[in-house]
């Protein structure tokens, strides 16, 4: 964690050779956190008068300080993803940072955002899905957009193949026609497996298609293919189950 990550984590702004921002461990109205790196290390210094120790255990909290051991620079962002529940109301979003890592935060309401897995999981896209029959079920967010931009609807669980499917992801397809596409290993078939098992005799029809050409739909689309192409390819999966 670098100072300018951290300071940008807190919605903090550049002020001289440093940052200001809210202060979490206090209903900061104005910044009065002063962030600042020297030599390496991160210097915190509240100017309402918190202590360093409680500024600390506040940034814990929110998932936005760890022993030095672990810290790590997180890189740039470059994506974020945001998850909402069924009125579309902001839950959570995942970060894609550049170099590739992938992190969750949710708004703790106040302008500050805790680093850290959202209690409430849903579905990606979770409006759309519900009021869709057909839905493609893909392992990445990025997935999800690229179908998405091809016209279809489609969604994801954070976490992707490492997550567990939950009893809210399936009620949110139940009734559907689900699609569902593997990314090209070991794990995202085994993922696939775990969700159909889950949807068999809630969602009106399962299909698994596996594109076997790139390691997921986006590099499908990527080498040529089109959405008429697969709109071909699973109903003449349909058909031959």
């Amino acid at each position: 964690m670098r100072a300018a990550n951290l300071a940008a984590a807190l919605h903090g702004r550049r002020s001289g050779r440093g940052y200001v921002a809210r202060c979490p461990a206090h209903n900061d109205s104005t910044p009065s956190l002063s962030i600042t790196e020297q030599n390496g290390k991160i210097l915190l210094h509240c100017h309402a008068g918190c202590s360093q120790r409680d500024v600390i255990e506040a940034l814990k909290a929110r998932g936005l300080w760890e022993s030095r051991a672990k810290m790590q620079p997180l890189g740039r962002i470059v994506a974020e993803y945001s998850y909402t529940d069924e009125a579309g109301n902001l839950l959570y979003q995942v970060v894609r940072f550049d170099p590739k890592d992938f992190r969750p935060r949710y708004p703790d309401g106040h302008g500050v955002w805790i680093w850290k897995k959202h209690p409430h999981q849903v579905l990606y896209h979770l409006p759309e899905v519900l009021e869709a029959a057909i839905v493609f079920v893909v392992e990445g967010e990025r997935d999800v957009e690229t179908l998405r931009d091809h016209g279809f609807v489609a969604t994801t669980n954070a976490g992707g193949a490492r997550a567990p499917w939950l009893p809210q992801y399936t009620e949110a397809l139940r009734g559907r026609e689900a699609i569902l596409i593997p990314d090209a290993d070991e794990a995202g078939r085994r993922r696939v497996l775990t969700i159909s098992r889950a949807l068999l005799g809630k969602a009106a029809r399962i299909i698994v298609w596996d594109p076997e050409d790139g390691k997921d739909i986006t590099e499908w689309f990527e080498r040529g293919h089109s959405e008429v192409e697969l709109t071909a390819q699973v109903e003449g999966e349909a058909v031959n189950r």
